[in-house]
């Protein structure tokens, strides 16, 4: 574990025990099956668990969220773990991908989360909150996620450095869309350094 046992205990609270397992597949299966870099394996916990967890700070209280290319299950996995009260979808369109996440679900006996292989620019539902982290750039992002993101919800696109630069290059894109705001927030303050930073976009 690359972060402290305090810090993973604070973040993941009684998921503690669920969150160790998901990190020991990550690890291995993970790896083994192409989904994670063998490098990533020693930085799990900082980069990837407790980065993805901090996301369900910008989550509602209850509803549907959606993690769009879910992939290794970041964030969805870990928004899940320390979010019970939610009801995760997993959107992946790989099937070696959504494999592997339908496996940790069962695994991990997570009864809040589901799969689904899917593109996001193909469904047709909405959700009170979408997540991404890690697949495309804003521009791209926003025409597939926006129409998925219920009235009065948010997209939250886990963006890191680039958050500020990408959230100006959309600009004139978002202004389009007709979304109610948008802007970088910061999650994980005095757990994670530096803190997470998301795109939360706005939906009327």
């Amino acid at each position: 574990m690359d972060v402290s046992r305090e810090t993973a205990a604070a973040v993941f609270g009684a998921a503690l025990g669920r969150a160790e397992r998901y990190a020991d597949l990550l690890a291995t299966e993970g790896v083994a099956r192409g989904l994670l870099g063998p490098r990533e394996a020693d930085r799990l916990w900082s980069r990837h668990l407790v980065n993805s967890a901090v996301v369900a700070e910008g989550c509602p209280a209850e509803g549907l969220v959606a993690d769009i290319g879910s992939g290794a299950g970041l964030p969805g996995i870990p928004v899940a773990l320390v979010r019970p009260s939610l009801a995760v979808r997993l959107v992946e369109p790989l099937l070696r991908r959504a494999t592997f996440l339908t496996e940790v679900v069962a695994d991990l006996g997570l009864t809040n989360v589901e799969v689904v292989r899917a593109r996001a620019e193909e469904s047709r539902w909405t959700a009170d909150a979408v997540t991404a982290r890690a697949v495309a750039p804003l521009s791209r992002l926003l025409p597939w996620c926006l129409p998925l993101v219920a009235s009065g919800g948010s997209l939250l696109a886990v963006k890191g450095d680039r958050a500020a630069a990408e959230l100006a290059d959309a600009d004139a894109l978002l202004r389009r869309s007709g979304a109610a705001s948008w802007a970088v927030e910061e999650y994980g303050r005095g757990v994670v350094e530096p803190p997470v930073r998301v795109v939360r976009v706005r939906v009327r």
